[in-house]
């Protein structure tokens, strides 16, 4: 079982209802693809993107912080923990990333519900921390799984919506180059 699966069927057990998150980072790599890079599933942690509505609805949710806080606690002496809650304004993506959203069937989730961002949405988070070696194997995988083209790439770049954070936009910039010329024409 990789520590994403054991992330998340923890946090399943303790929630009280229905919710609907959305994977990025190395949780999505692991669930959402098959042969993924073997130490994806030893990541310890699992990000997590909110949609800005999501965001409000869960500020206002005390029995989900509940929820996350008892797994983060049960998970806590193996290291693992699910913290990285992002809203959507501060992870790079399309503006209509939300429209493209690929599900993901986890066995011993009841309450649930997963999804990733689409391939190229996925590939431009990668791109936040600029040149990262781990990123940019990610990105590789991501690319080549997806068979996403440079001109998809560029498409989705030109698009993307970059918070508002001069490292992040130094980084994306930096990654831009490297990422194209992954990409076959």
């Amino acid at each position: 079982m990789s520590n994403a699966l054991k992330i998340l069927t923890t946090l399943d057990k303790h929630l009280t209802k229905h919710t609907a998150l959305v994977l990025y980072g190395r949780a999505a790599l692991v669930l959402g693809f098959s042969g993924s890079p073997p130490d994806a599933a030893l990541s310890l942690d699992v990000d997590v993107i909110l949609t800005t509505e999501q965001s409000s609805e869960l500020d206002q949710d005390e029995s989900f912080w509940m929820a996350l806080e008892a797994a983060n606690g049960e998970l806590a002496p193996s290291g693992l923990y699910v913290t990285h809650l992002f809203e959507e304004s501060q992870v790079i993506l399309r503006p209509d990333w939300k429209q493209h959203l690929v599900p993901l069937p986890v066995m011993g989730c009841q309450r649930l519900s997963l999804s990733r961002p689409h391939g190229v949405d996925l590939l431009l988070t990668k791109m936040m921390r600029g040149t990262d070696p781990q990123d940019m194997i990610d990105a590789q995988f991501i690319i080549e799984s997806e068979q996403l083209t440079r001109e998809a790439i560029e498409t989705a770049v030109a698009g993307a919506r970059v918070p508002d954070i001069d490292d992040i936009h130094a980084a994306f910039l930096t990654a831009v180059p490297i990422v194209l010329n992954m990409a076959k024409l």
